[in-house]
């Protein structure tokens, strides 16, 4: 296959579902199943997806954990309205984060962000446009800051979702695996799994290995160039352990088991650390690995993802995996079925 253009991965979706919330229970979703060796295409719920491992296969989750990144406050002297977007900590020890701002003619260095009553942050430098670097003026562990960021401030739900956050979203926006606090979305692969679910792959021998990846506000960065050599990814941070690479490693090996990645995010980062061998490898950093067709999947033997944007690079990797013109048969039908797209819609495993 030759490389695709920006343009290949554009559809329409004015008829698709879009959901503002997530089924429940989340297992209740509905579920496409995508056979790369036949092409075929069957339809199940999310809570039978068990049927598709056996013993000894692994399931590979992003085990990150979205916080309340949407601050609004009030800057020093005018007391005019403003918003911060954390984007990113940049030195916890310093209390840095990488943010956005708005309306950011107004948000220069040196000036003090009053947020609630306790929280205040200084603006120390212009990164873009609307980007600066804050300092939350705090003596209070970060702990305590953490826990002051989660109470004033408000989910990132994805642009696409036009309501406004509620409470209930800082549960609802989360998959049951997150552990690791730092993406500004939500792996939403992992959303469908319910602690009854995860239990009956537990019962069948599954193993569960945990990567984090901590997914950026980039993710939902529309692509601008048709040659898709030239588009550069956001850097994310992630993390593999060295009992994780252990058990994926151990389930390659094995020849008869496979590694199903939850999420496209898992699926990154355990294709950014890899051996010359095609193994799985411990590491700690940062990655802006973007996978399209054609690529040759080194890890990843079967991957449960969500319907994606068009023009995405949630799309492009899916359709790396799946084969291009499968997935877009997959994605018609999906339209013809009623399937509900994007971050709280219903999911599909590739086999």
């Amino acid at each position: 296959m030759t490389n695709m253009k920006l343009t290949d991965f554009r559809y329409e979706f004015e008829k698709m579902k879009i959901p503002s919330h997530p089924v429940e229970p989340r297992d209740a979703a509905k579920l496409m199943v995508l056979n790369r060796a036949d092409k075929s295409i069957t339809h199940e719920t999310f809570a039978d997806i068990h049927k598709y491992f056996n013993k000894g296969d692994c399931l590979v989750y992003n085990n990150t954990k979205v916080f309340p990144a949407r601050l609004k406050g009030k800057k020093e002297k005018t007391d005019a309205s403003i918003e911060v977007f954390l984007l990113r900590e940049l030195q916890p020890e310093n209390k840095l984060w990488d943010v956005l701002v708005e309306p950011a003619r107004k948000i220069r260095i040196g000036n003090k962000l009053y947020f609630g009553d306790d929280l205040v942050a200084e603006v120390v430098d212009n990164t873009t446009s609307r980007g600066r670097t804050i300092r939350f003026l705090s003596d209070e562990p970060n702990e305590k800051l953490y826990a002051m960021l989660d109470e004033l401030g408000e989910m990132p739900l994805p642009p696409y979702i036009k309501r406004k956050p509620e409470e209930a979203d800082k549960e609802r926006y989360q998959t049951i695996f997150a552990r690791e606090r730092g993406a500004v979305a939500a792996p939403t692969a992992g959303m469908h799994f319910t602690e009854e679910l995860v239990g009956k792959l537990k019962e069948k021998g599954v193993r569960m290995v945990p990567v984090t990846l901590h997914i950026g506000w980039g993710t939902f960065r529309q692509v601008e160039v048709e040659d898709l050599t030239k588009h550069r990814m956001d850097s994310e941070n992630y993390y593999i352990s060295e009992e994780s690479a252990r058990i994926i490693n151990e389930v390659l090996n094995s020849k008869k088991h496979k590694v199903v990645a939850c999420g496209i995010s898992a699926v990154r980062a355990i294709e950014t650390s890899t051996t010359a061998s095609g193994h799985s490898k411990a590491a700690m950093g940062w990655t802006d690995k973007f996978i399209y067709p054609p690529y040759e999947f080194k890890i990843t033997e079967a991957l449960i993802t969500n319907f994606h944007r068009p023009e995405s690079t949630m799309l492009m990797l899916a359709a790396a995996f799946a084969d291009f013109h499968f997935l877009m048969r997959a994605y018609r039908e999906a339209v013809d079925k009623k399937y509900r797209f994007f971050s709280f819609g219903d999911a599909m495993l590739v086999i």
